[in-house]
């Protein structure tokens, strides 16, 4: 029997996830590294990808990039998908016209189609994961979307004002207290209040989707030298510690605040299992010089699964055929590990033992006498 489970749990773990695509801007990379990420066919042992798009679009970038090793199949929708392929759900029939390298109204509105797509399939849970190409912000305002990225997209359709930005790496986990803002908002956004949300996020986030059960969080400083005791500014002291000293009081691991430069350019970052920044740069920068084309971008904090690479459009070099499809297997592959993790808790915690109260009858003989 005990060998019977065993199967049927290993057998469970290793049936595909149903990965949800979207296309991204079909002027930049996103094809390209949605192709190359799933070449290798071993990938579909561990998912199932539905690329939200067109058959036209792919059939132009195989051509393009002279890329035959990768095969897919179309499918009327996700419930028309098959597993051990690659399938393509076609949303638009429009021959399309390609500027590459360029965003344009056109690609915006090709790319916020495919999000609006493959969102509503994965609310109604014909899929079970999200991975996004990257977007042009420019050309997606130009399309009619009004959100500075896809975390604050996904954060409006579930109904919360924001989600939590973490880039992810094999050795590196940086979190954001604010994503798409200017720099000279940053010092007004940041309160006390802010940061111990992102830090209780943040370890939720460790605990559950990573499966670390006492996560040590590292908290930067906002200003050089994190502030020098109030010399070079007042964020540290009156937003940024008291968050640390409160959360420390609920018992969660946070450390900190430390000065960026160092914190980064030294070892220490290895002690703490996931990092938290300040603003977007601070934390992005170190994190791609670090971990550019392997980091994956995942947002915490919703009752959905979504990552995406951590690079964006590179317009430049697009229909190149020298984008790397690392980050965008990594932000699949990383899907579905969490989206593994969630489903492992939710089978250890769902109906748990009821402990009966203890009988009167028939127990005299554990008396003392």
């Amino acid at each position: 029997m005990e060998k019977t489970n065993e199967v049927k749990k290993e057998t469970s773990a290793r049936k595909p996830v149903r990965v949800g695509i979207s296309i991204g801007d079909v002027n930049g990379i996103g094809p390209e590294v949605i192709m190359k990420a799933l070449s290798d066919n071993r990938i579909l042992v561990d998912c199932t990808p539905i690329i939200y798009g067109s058959t036209k679009v792919f059939s132009f970038y195989k051509k393009t990039l002279e890329h035959q090793e990768f095969v897919y199949q179309a499918a009327n929708g996700a419930d028309d998908a098959k597993k051990g392929k690659t399938n393509i759900v076609n949303i638009w029939e429009d021959e399309i016209v390609f500027n590459l390298g360029e965003a344009t109204e056109k690609s915006g509105k090709y790319a916020f189609e495919s999000l609006e797509k493959a969102t509503q399939d994965l609310a109604s849970g014909k899929i079970d994961v999200l991975v996004t190409a990257p977007i042009s912000k420019d050309a997606m305002n130009k399309s009619g979307f009004k959100f500075p990225g896809h975390t604050e997209y996904l954060a409006d359709l579930a109904g919360q004002e924001e989600a939590l930005m973490l880039m992810i790496s094999p050795t590196l986990r940086v979190g954001l207290v604010t994503t798409h803002i200017p720099l000279k908002d940053v010092s007004t956004t940041i309160t006390a209040d802010k940061v111990a949300e992102k830090i209780k996020a943040f370890s939720a986030s460790l605990k559950k989707d990573f499966g670390i059960q006492r996560p040590k969080i590292a908290v930067l400083g906002m200003n050089p030298h994190a502030g020098e005791n109030g010399k070079m500014g007042q964020e540290e002291q009156e937003s940024i510690s008291p968050a640390i000293a409160r959360v420390n009081g609920e018992g969660l691991l946070a450390f900190g605040p430390f000065p960026a430069d160092g914190f980064f350019g030294s070892n220490a970052r290895q002690n703490y299992d996931g990092v938290l920044a300040m603003y977007h740069d601070q934390g992005l920068s170190a994190f791609k010089a670090l971990s550019f084309d392997e980091g994956v971008n995942f947002t915490a904090g919703l009752p959905i699964i979504r990552t995406s690479p951590d690079h964006g459009t590179a317009f430049d070099i697009a229909g190149k055929n020298c984008a790397s499809g690392d980050s965008m297997r990594n932000a699949i592959y990383l899907a579905v590990d969490v989206y593994r993790n969630h489903q492992f808790e939710k089978g250890i915690t769902d109906n748990p033992l009821v402990i009966s109260e203890r009988p009167n009858k028939g127990s005299d003989r554990f008396r003392d006498n």
